[in-house]
């Protein structure tokens, strides 16, 4: 969950002192950043197989590898494989929102390497990693793009090339909380594009940075827009995924 303490440099040692670190899941001071005292870390609960073999739903049984859920049977998605490191819960909710509300940065080192574990057969083919872009209004205001940092964090964590500006959103549209799935798909529809040049990614497999898989909407809308610039491959990686219906509050 870090690097040791030992090992850390005096600065941020000295650092540490002035600004203690906290607990990424609550108050506590801790003894270094990104870490979570072990009751709540025993509460996290990490996606694992058996898992859809394509949007990595979690099934409820065992399952053969190669297993398809019941909608990517009926209708494939345009993305390879979507991995997440976690259940969308309450502990989630609050390391994505911290992240993406609050701007929070002393995690995304213990993010990166959940990720990278869940993405793994991903990651060792990818090319490329790209994070899902912002409307540069909505840049503007949060003045980050927590896809981005998460992604920078996996491509120092995994070696792979980092492409931050592979993909625009063109125009902004309404938030995508609290709307159904087929909402969603509308409000995705059209609204991402390659930035040029867009050959750079002719042939090669792409690994899509996210921090939240709720429908699959907004991924596999940026898939068809890398698809369309002839990527060989696009798979999808995010911190968390929605696994029942109700959990999309975000």
């Amino acid at each position: 969950m870090g690097t040791h303490p030992g090992r850390r440099s005096i600065l941020a040692r000295a650092a540490d002192i002035v600004w203690p670190p906290r607990s990424l899941l609550s108050d506590r001071i801790v003894d270094r950043p990104g870490a979570i005292e072990a009751p709540l870390w025993a509460e996290l609960r990490f996606l694992a197989r058996p898992l859809c073999a394509a949007c990595g739903f979690p099934f409820e049984t065992a399952a053969e590898d190669g297993a398809l859920c019941g909608a990517c049977t009926a209708e494939a998605p345009g993305f390879a494989t979507a991995r997440a490191a976690l259940v969308y819960d309450d502990h989630a909710r609050k390391l994505v929102l911290d992240l993406k509300r609050g701007g929070r940065r002393d995690g995304l080192k213990v993010f990166a390497g959940w990720m990278a574990r869940a993405g793994a057969e991903a990651l060792t083919e990818a090319d490329l990693i790209a994070p899902t872009p912002l409307h540069w209004t909505r840049l503007l205001e949060r003045r980050f793009n927590q896809s981005a940092w998460l992604a920078e964090a996996i491509s120092r964590a995994s070696g792979k090339p980092l492409a931050v500006d592979l993909l625009t959103r063109r125009r902004r549209r309404k938030s995508q909380e609290g709307l159904t799935a087929s909402q969603r798909r509308r409000n995705v529809e059209g609204v991402f594009a390659m930035n040029p040049p867009a050959g750079r990614v002719a042939g090669r497999i792409v690994v899509l940075i996210d921090d939240v898989f709720t429908t699959g909407a907004t991924a596999e809308a940026c898939a068809k827009a890398l698809l369309r610039a002839k990527a060989a491959k696009v798979h999808v990686l995010t911190l968390a995924r929605v696994v029942r219906p109700v959990d999309v509050s975000i």
